[in-house]
């Protein structure tokens, strides 16, 4: 009964933040067409606080930037794939797909709990404007848990298990969904904080050595040993939800190593609050505040300060010279230098 609480507990942030992504869209901070056909009564869900839109727009457009990035690099001829690791309710595959990458990807795959995987098959299945995304050739399966399309692939697991029962089938089946020859994305936005290290370790060890080029992006909590992150995970108790991973990475450098263990030869973390500071250009900087006011910058700046993304990669030397060239230069591109001076004067 403990475990089945907890696991429900898991279940509940895909909601919080679908619902925070619902507000972002609404106000203006982000635009996602999609996003309401995935929540229930989308409408009719209150508007979040300013320093959760402004996280969720943080989050959203610099994990962007890094996919984007990946899809982009060297020559357009490379087919690339993208594994979304407790992917919930997002609706990245629609946006790709229907804007001017959609060629880039041969294979996104999408993987979570039953439970959430049910809701979106039916989500899918239910909107025109999703279903016709995928295709002619779609075809239901695991039950009703999931979805098949040529090129989306929506599946049930529970990522805790063993990488020999959630993901080695991905490449090893009679009938491959990836192929160890592309470049290969795998993301996890807040999902392995809530599995152990050994579990989220086995994970990025299965992209590293099975793709011959792998990187990764991680984004979720970290630093919680002092007190606000004290504060955060004792709120997240009264819903229900452990951060068994959290203590393993209390720092930008452990979360920097973490790939680095798992096989990958570069890396990359930095925190949301310096994102939102150095990354951000000055233009959307202004036309985000004035969206809504904002009166705490302290506690924006801390709040930021506790989550982190990050992003590795593993290249073989057998790419051609101007994939490996991009590939290499890979990540999070501060094109904003004037950022740093116009906010080394604020009190965030």
């Amino acid at each position: 009964m403990e475990s089945a609480r907890l696991d429900d507990g898991i279940r509940s942030t895909d909601g919080f933040a679908a619902h925070a992504r619902v507000s972002a869209v609404r106000l203006g901070y982000i635009q996602d067409p999609f996003v309401s056909l995935f929540v229930p009564r989308a409408r009719n869900l209150p508007t979040h606080a300013p320093l959760i839109n402004i996280g969720t727009y943080v989050r959203t457009t610099s994990i962007d930037q890094l996919v984007e990035s990946f899809l982009t690099a060297g020559s357009p001829e490379v087919k690339r794939q993208i594994v979304s690791v407790g992917a919930g309710s997002d609706t990245r595959f629609w946006r790709l797909s229907t804007g001017p990458l959609q060629n880039a990807v041969a294979r996104y795959v999408e993987l979570d709990f039953p439970e959430i995987t049910t809701k979106k098959a039916m989500s899918i299945r239910k909107s025109t404007q999703l279903s016709s995304v995928l295709g002619s050739d779609v075809k239901v399966v695991k039950g009703g848990t999931g979805i098949t399309s040529a090129v989306y692939h929506l599946l049930p697991v529970d990522l805790r298990q063993s990488v020999e029962m959630t993901l080695e089938p991905l490449v090893a089946s009679e009938t491959p969904i990836l192929s160890p020859d592309l470049p290969t994305l795998f993301l996890a936005e807040c999902v392995l904080v809530y599995m152990t290290p050994e579990s989220s370790a086995s994970i990025m060890s299965f992209f590293s050595r099975t793709f011959k080029n792998a990187f990764g992006i991680i984004y979720e909590m970290f630093s919680l040993g002092d007190s606000f992150g004290r504060v955060m995970r004792d709120n997240l108790r009264v819903r229900n939800v452990e951060l068994p991973g959290a203590e393993a990475f209390p720092n930008l450098d452990s979360i920097r190593n973490r790939f680095l263990s798992a096989g990958y030869t570069a890396a990359e973390a930095l925190p949301l609050s310096v994102i939102r500071r150095e990354y951000v250009s000055g233009t959307e900087t202004q036309r985000i505040a004035k969206l809504e006011l904002v009166d705490e910058y302290e506690e924006l700046e801390l709040v930021l300060a506790h989550y982190a993304l990050a992003w590795g990669s593993k290249l073989e030397d057998s790419l051609s010279p101007d994939l490996e060239a991009e590939f290499r230069a890979w990540g999070l591109k501060s094109q904003y230098p004037e950022n740093r001076a116009r906010n080394s004067g604020e009190t965030v």
